[in-house]
Protein backbone atom coordinates (compact mmCIF):
# COMPACT_ATOMS: atom_id res chain seq x y z
CA UNK A 1 0.00 0.00 0.00
CA UNK A 2 1.19 3.48 -0.80
CA UNK A 3 1.39 6.02 1.99
CA UNK A 4 -1.24 8.72 1.56
CA UNK A 5 0.10 12.12 2.70
CA UNK A 6 -1.84 13.75 5.48
CA UNK A 7 -4.04 16.65 4.42
CA UNK A 8 -2.53 20.05 5.21
CA UNK A 9 -3.71 21.72 8.37
CA UNK A 10 -5.04 24.93 6.89
CA UNK A 11 -6.28 26.21 10.24
CA UNK A 12 -2.85 25.92 11.88
CA UNK A 13 -1.21 27.60 8.89
CA UNK A 14 -3.75 30.43 9.08
CA UNK A 15 -2.99 30.91 12.79
CA UNK A 16 0.76 30.99 12.11
CA UNK A 17 0.29 33.51 9.30
CA UNK A 18 -1.88 35.71 11.51
CA UNK A 19 0.67 35.48 14.32
CA UNK A 20 3.48 36.54 11.99
CA UNK A 21 1.41 39.48 10.76
CA UNK A 22 0.60 40.52 14.34
CA UNK A 23 4.27 40.38 15.34
CA UNK A 24 5.17 42.43 12.28
CA UNK A 25 2.52 45.03 13.09
CA UNK A 26 3.57 45.21 16.74
CA UNK A 27 7.29 45.45 16.00
CA UNK A 28 7.36 49.29 15.59
CA UNK A 29 5.68 49.78 18.98
CA UNK A 30 7.98 47.23 20.62
CA UNK A 31 11.00 48.96 19.08
CA UNK A 32 9.89 52.37 20.35
CA UNK A 33 9.23 51.02 23.86
CA UNK A 34 12.62 49.30 23.92
CA UNK A 35 14.49 52.31 22.53
CA UNK A 36 12.87 55.04 24.61
CA UNK A 37 11.77 53.05 27.65
CA UNK A 38 13.92 50.05 28.42
CA UNK A 39 17.28 51.40 27.21
CA UNK A 40 17.09 54.64 29.29
CA UNK A 41 16.02 52.59 32.30
CA UNK A 42 19.04 50.34 31.88
CA UNK A 43 21.29 53.41 31.63
CA UNK A 44 19.83 54.76 34.89
CA UNK A 45 20.36 51.35 36.51
CA UNK A 46 24.01 51.28 35.44
CA UNK A 47 24.61 54.87 36.56
CA UNK A 48 23.21 54.12 40.01
CA UNK A 49 26.12 51.70 40.63
CA UNK A 50 28.85 54.11 39.54
CA UNK A 51 30.74 56.87 41.34
CA UNK A 52 29.94 60.56 40.79
CA UNK A 53 32.39 62.70 38.86
CA UNK A 54 33.50 65.99 40.47
CA UNK A 55 31.72 68.23 37.94
CA UNK A 56 28.78 66.09 36.91
CA UNK A 57 28.62 62.82 35.07
CA UNK A 58 29.99 59.55 36.41
CA UNK A 59 33.27 57.76 36.99
CA UNK A 60 33.28 54.29 35.50
CA UNK A 61 34.02 52.33 38.65
CA UNK A 62 31.59 50.19 40.61
CA UNK A 63 30.15 51.78 43.76
CA UNK A 64 27.11 51.33 45.98
CA UNK A 65 27.51 54.71 47.70
CA UNK A 66 24.45 56.08 45.89
CA UNK A 67 22.18 53.64 47.70
CA UNK A 68 24.01 54.07 51.01
CA UNK A 69 23.72 57.85 50.76
CA UNK A 70 19.96 57.50 50.47
CA UNK A 71 19.74 56.53 54.14
CA UNK A 72 23.17 57.34 55.52
CA UNK A 73 25.72 60.13 55.38
CA UNK A 74 29.42 59.92 56.07
CA UNK A 75 30.91 62.02 58.83
CA UNK A 76 33.46 64.43 57.36
CA UNK A 77 35.91 63.76 60.21
CA UNK A 78 35.58 60.07 61.09
CA UNK A 79 34.14 58.83 57.77
CA UNK A 80 31.56 56.88 59.77
CA UNK A 81 28.06 56.26 58.43
CA UNK A 82 25.26 58.09 60.23
CA UNK A 83 21.56 57.61 59.63
CA UNK A 84 19.98 60.57 57.82
CA UNK A 85 16.18 60.60 57.29
CA UNK A 86 16.14 63.69 55.03
CA UNK A 87 15.42 61.81 51.81
CA UNK A 88 12.89 59.56 53.56
CA UNK A 89 10.97 62.60 54.77
CA UNK A 90 10.79 63.97 51.22
CA UNK A 91 9.56 60.61 49.96
CA UNK A 92 7.00 60.43 52.76
CA UNK A 93 5.79 63.96 52.00
CA UNK A 94 5.45 63.09 48.32
CA UNK A 95 3.43 59.96 49.10
CA UNK A 96 1.16 61.95 51.40
CA UNK A 97 0.60 64.60 48.72
CA UNK A 98 -0.07 61.89 46.13
CA UNK A 99 -2.57 60.04 48.34
CA UNK A 100 -4.38 63.24 49.36
CA UNK A 101 -4.56 64.41 45.73
CA UNK A 102 -5.87 61.02 44.59
CA UNK A 103 -8.54 60.89 47.31
CA UNK A 104 -9.72 64.45 46.66
CA UNK A 105 -9.75 63.86 42.90
CA UNK A 106 -11.83 60.74 43.45
CA UNK A 107 -14.23 62.60 45.75
CA UNK A 108 -14.72 65.39 43.22
CA UNK A 109 -14.37 63.33 40.06
CA UNK A 110 -16.88 60.58 40.84
CA UNK A 111 -19.99 62.80 41.16
CA UNK A 112 -18.79 64.82 38.16
CA UNK A 113 -18.40 61.71 36.03
CA UNK A 114 -21.77 60.36 37.25
CA UNK A 115 -23.42 63.64 36.32
CA UNK A 116 -21.86 63.49 32.84
CA UNK A 117 -22.85 59.86 32.33
CA UNK A 118 -26.49 60.55 33.24
CA UNK A 119 -26.89 63.42 30.76
CA UNK A 120 -28.63 62.87 27.41
CA UNK A 121 -26.24 61.42 24.81
CA UNK A 122 -26.27 64.64 22.79
CA UNK A 123 -24.92 66.61 25.77
CA UNK A 124 -22.18 64.23 26.94
CA UNK A 125 -19.62 65.24 24.31
CA UNK A 126 -19.93 68.86 25.39
CA UNK A 127 -19.22 67.95 29.01
CA UNK A 128 -16.20 65.89 27.94
CA UNK A 129 -15.02 68.90 25.95
CA UNK A 130 -15.27 71.13 29.04
CA UNK A 131 -13.25 68.64 31.08
CA UNK A 132 -10.50 68.44 28.47
CA UNK A 133 -10.19 72.21 27.90
CA UNK A 134 -7.38 72.57 30.53
CA UNK A 135 -5.25 70.21 28.42
CA UNK A 136 -5.24 72.80 25.66
CA UNK A 137 -2.71 74.89 27.58
CA UNK A 138 0.70 73.97 28.92
CA UNK A 139 1.06 72.68 32.48
CA UNK A 140 3.43 75.53 33.30
CA UNK A 141 0.87 78.11 32.16
CA UNK A 142 -1.86 76.50 34.25
CA UNK A 143 0.39 76.38 37.30
CA UNK A 144 1.29 80.06 36.91
CA UNK A 145 -2.42 80.86 36.65
CA UNK A 146 -3.00 79.15 40.00
CA UNK A 147 -0.11 81.15 41.47
CA UNK A 148 -1.60 84.46 40.32
CA UNK A 149 -4.95 83.51 41.86
CA UNK A 150 -3.75 82.48 45.33
CA UNK A 151 -0.86 84.93 45.86
CA UNK A 152 -1.17 87.77 48.39
CA UNK A 153 -2.30 90.18 45.66
CA UNK A 154 -4.31 87.50 43.88
CA UNK A 155 -7.98 87.16 43.12
CA UNK A 156 -8.90 85.31 46.32
CA UNK A 157 -7.29 87.74 48.75
CA UNK A 158 -8.49 90.82 46.84
CA UNK A 159 -12.06 89.49 46.84
CA UNK A 160 -12.02 88.64 50.55
CA UNK A 161 -10.54 92.02 51.45
CA UNK A 162 -13.03 93.90 49.29
CA UNK A 163 -15.85 92.09 51.09
CA UNK A 164 -14.23 93.05 54.43
CA UNK A 165 -14.00 89.40 55.43
CA UNK A 166 -10.27 89.70 56.14
CA UNK A 167 -8.08 92.69 56.99
CA UNK A 168 -4.82 91.43 55.54
CA UNK A 169 -3.96 88.85 52.88
CA UNK A 170 -4.00 85.19 53.82
CA UNK A 171 -0.78 83.36 53.00
CA UNK A 172 -1.80 80.67 50.53
CA UNK A 173 1.15 80.61 48.16
CA UNK A 174 4.25 78.53 48.98
CA UNK A 175 2.32 76.27 51.33
CA UNK A 176 1.25 72.63 51.31
CA UNK A 177 -2.25 73.80 50.44
CA UNK A 178 -0.96 75.53 47.31
CA UNK A 179 0.85 72.37 46.18
CA UNK A 180 -2.20 70.14 46.69
CA UNK A 181 -4.43 72.70 44.95
CA UNK A 182 -2.09 72.82 41.96
CA UNK A 183 -1.86 69.04 41.77
CA UNK A 184 -5.63 68.74 42.06
CA UNK A 185 -6.20 71.21 39.25
CA UNK A 186 -3.59 69.53 37.06
CA UNK A 187 -4.68 65.91 37.45
CA UNK A 188 -8.44 66.05 38.11
CA UNK A 189 -9.30 65.35 34.43
CA UNK A 190 -7.22 62.16 34.65
CA UNK A 191 -9.72 60.93 37.25
CA UNK A 192 -12.90 62.18 35.62
CA UNK A 193 -12.38 60.71 32.16
CA UNK A 194 -11.78 57.04 33.20
CA UNK A 195 -14.69 57.26 35.63
CA UNK A 196 -16.91 58.68 32.92
CA UNK A 197 -15.90 55.94 30.50
CA UNK A 198 -16.79 53.33 33.13
CA UNK A 199 -20.06 54.91 34.27
CA UNK A 200 -21.22 55.52 30.71
CA UNK A 201 -21.32 51.74 30.19
CA UNK A 202 -23.32 51.18 33.37
CA UNK A 203 -26.69 49.54 32.82
CA UNK A 204 -28.96 51.90 34.74
CA UNK A 205 -31.77 49.35 34.56
CA UNK A 206 -29.98 47.66 37.47
CA UNK A 207 -30.32 50.89 39.45
CA UNK A 208 -34.02 51.05 38.65
CA UNK A 209 -34.42 47.40 39.66
CA UNK A 210 -32.69 48.11 42.97
CA UNK A 211 -35.08 50.99 43.68
CA UNK A 212 -37.99 48.70 42.80
CA UNK A 213 -36.68 46.28 45.46
CA UNK A 214 -36.77 49.10 48.04
CA UNK A 215 -33.03 49.71 48.14
CA UNK A 216 -31.93 53.03 49.56
CA UNK A 217 -29.74 55.48 47.66
CA UNK A 218 -26.76 54.53 49.81
CA UNK A 219 -27.29 50.83 49.10
CA UNK A 220 -27.59 51.50 45.37
CA UNK A 221 -24.39 53.54 45.43
CA UNK A 222 -22.27 51.11 47.44
CA UNK A 223 -23.61 47.81 46.12
CA UNK A 224 -24.29 48.57 42.46
CA UNK A 225 -22.77 51.77 41.11
CA UNK A 226 -19.37 51.71 42.83
CA UNK A 227 -18.63 47.98 42.28
CA UNK A 228 -19.56 48.21 38.61
CA UNK A 229 -17.47 51.37 38.14
CA UNK A 230 -14.44 49.87 39.93
CA UNK A 231 -12.35 49.58 36.71
CA UNK A 232 -12.70 53.33 36.20
CA UNK A 233 -11.86 54.01 39.86
CA UNK A 234 -8.70 51.90 39.65
CA UNK A 235 -7.62 53.41 36.33
CA UNK A 236 -8.29 56.97 37.48
CA UNK A 237 -6.49 56.45 40.78
CA UNK A 238 -3.42 55.09 39.02
CA UNK A 239 -3.43 57.90 36.45
CA UNK A 240 -3.51 60.47 39.25
CA UNK A 241 -1.29 58.82 41.86
CA UNK A 242 1.70 57.97 39.66
CA UNK A 243 2.26 61.36 37.95
CA UNK A 244 1.48 63.20 41.19
CA UNK A 245 4.19 61.26 42.99
CA UNK A 246 6.80 62.43 40.49
CA UNK A 247 5.44 65.94 39.92
CA UNK A 248 8.11 68.55 39.32
CA UNK A 249 6.65 71.83 37.99
CA UNK A 250 3.81 72.28 40.47
CA UNK A 251 5.81 71.82 43.72
CA UNK A 252 8.63 73.94 42.34
CA UNK A 253 6.41 76.94 41.49
CA UNK A 254 3.65 76.73 44.09
CA UNK A 255 5.90 75.39 46.84
CA UNK A 256 8.62 77.94 46.23
CA UNK A 257 11.35 75.31 46.44
CA UNK A 258 10.84 74.95 50.20
CA UNK A 259 8.45 71.98 50.04
CA UNK A 260 10.45 69.49 47.99
CA UNK A 261 8.87 66.46 46.39
CA UNK A 262 10.58 63.50 44.78
CA UNK A 263 10.66 65.02 41.30
CA UNK A 264 12.39 68.16 42.56
CA UNK A 265 14.83 66.10 44.62
CA UNK A 266 15.88 63.94 41.65
CA UNK A 267 16.20 67.00 39.40
CA UNK A 268 18.48 68.65 41.95
CA UNK A 269 20.82 65.66 41.93
CA UNK A 270 21.21 65.85 38.17
CA UNK A 271 21.45 69.66 38.25
CA UNK A 272 22.99 71.66 41.06
CA UNK A 273 23.93 68.56 43.09
CA UNK A 274 25.96 67.06 40.20
CA UNK A 275 25.49 63.62 41.67
CA UNK A 276 24.10 61.51 38.84
CA UNK A 277 24.44 58.15 40.61
CA UNK A 278 22.47 59.42 43.61
CA UNK A 279 19.76 60.82 41.32
CA UNK A 280 19.62 57.52 39.44
CA UNK A 281 19.31 55.52 42.65
CA UNK A 282 16.55 57.81 43.92
CA UNK A 283 14.64 57.36 40.66
CA UNK A 284 14.95 53.57 40.87
CA UNK A 285 13.88 53.56 44.53
CA UNK A 286 10.85 55.63 43.57
CA UNK A 287 9.97 53.22 40.78
CA UNK A 288 10.31 50.24 43.11
CA UNK A 289 8.13 51.92 45.76
CA UNK A 290 5.47 52.73 43.15
CA UNK A 291 5.45 49.13 41.89
CA UNK A 292 5.04 47.78 45.42
CA UNK A 293 2.26 50.25 46.23
CA UNK A 294 0.44 49.48 42.97
CA UNK A 295 0.74 45.74 43.58
CA UNK A 296 -0.95 45.94 46.97
CA UNK A 297 -3.52 48.49 45.76
CA UNK A 298 -4.61 46.45 42.74
CA UNK A 299 -4.59 43.26 44.79
CA UNK A 300 -6.77 44.79 47.50
CA UNK A 301 -9.12 46.33 44.93
CA UNK A 302 -9.46 43.08 42.99
CA UNK A 303 -10.09 41.12 46.18
CA UNK A 304 -12.73 43.61 47.27
CA UNK A 305 -14.44 43.41 43.87
CA UNK A 306 -14.51 39.61 44.00
CA UNK A 307 -15.87 39.59 47.55
CA UNK A 308 -18.46 42.16 46.55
Amino acid sequence: MTNIPAPPDFEAEAHQTAARKNRLLASPAVLIVALFGIVPLLIVLVYSFLAPAPYGGVLWKFSTDAYLNFLFQRDIFSDALEFSPAFLLIYFRSFVFAVVTTVVCLGLGFPTAYFMATRPPAQRNWWVLLITIPFWSNLLVRTLAIMFIIRDEGLINITLMSLHIIDKPITLLYTNFAIVLGLLYSFLPFMVLPLYASLEKLDFRLVEAAYDLYATRRQVLWRIIIPMSMPGIVAGSLLVFIPTLGAYVTPLILGGGTHLMIGDLIAQQFGSGRNWPLGSSQALILMAAVLVALFFYVRATTRGTKNG
